[in-house]
C-alpha cells in the first residue's frame, strides 16, 4: 500500500515538510515522494493514498501545485475514488483558502479526507520575508512526519 506525497516548493518550506513526512511514512510502509512539476495522472493511479503539500501564495494555492491538479484531474476520475489524503500547507498568514481549494478538488476525486488540513505558518510578511528561504522549526516538522507516518500506517494496516 503505496503512499503518494506530491509536493511544489518555491523556498523550501513546503519541500521540508514534505521529506520530513516521507522520511516517517517510508518507516511504516512504501512512500514515494514527488515534486508537482513531475507528478503524473500514473503515478496517481499506482498509489493507494495520498499527501498533497503546497505553500500558500497570494491567499490561494500555489500555481504549480494547482498546475499538477489541473493536468491530473480528468485522466484520474472516478479511478482513484475513496482513497484516502491529507494536506499540509506552509503559509504566510492563515493558509485556509489553499487548503480550501486543495480539498474542493479531492473532493471531486471523491477521496476521503484522512484529516484536517495540516498549516504551517512562517509568518512570512514582507517581500524578503516572502522570498527569503524557508526554515521550519523541529517541533512543527514532527507534525509533518506524524501526519506521514499516520497516514503509511492506516494505509498499511487497512484502516481507510
Amino acid at each position: 500500500m503505496t503512499l503518494l506525497i506530491v509536493y511544489h516548493s518555491r523556498t523550501g518550506g513546503s519541500r521540508l515538510m514534505a521529506e520530513a513526512a516521507r522520511d516517517a511514512a517510508a518507516e511504516e510502509g512504501p512512500a514515494r515522494l514527488l515534486r508537482a512539476e513531475e507528478a503524473e495522472p500514473e503515478d496517481l493511479l499506482d498509489a493507494d493514498g495520498y499527501l498533497f503539500c503546497a505553500p500558500e501564495n497570494l491567499a490561494a494555492l500555489s500555481g504549480a501545485m494547482k498546475e499538477f491538479f489541473d493536468r491530473c484531474y480528468y485522466p484520474v476520475l472516478g479511478r482513484i475514488e475513496g482513497r484516502p489524503y491529507a494536506l499540509m500547507i506552509c503559509a504566510g498568514s492563515d493558509g485556509e483558502n489553499a487548503a480550501r481549494q486543495a480539498a474542493r478538488i479531492a473532493t471531486g476525486w471523491r477521496l476521503k479526507e484522512a484529516q484536517p488540513p495540516l498549516i504551517l505558518c512562517t509568518h512570512a510578511q514582507t517581500p524578503e520575508a516572502i522570498m527569503a528561504k524557508k526554515t521550519i522549526p523541529e517541533e512543527e516538522l514532527d507534525r509533518c512526519r506524524e501526519l506521514g507516518a499516520a497516514l503509511a500506517a492506516g494505509l498499511s494496516m487497512g484502516v481507510f
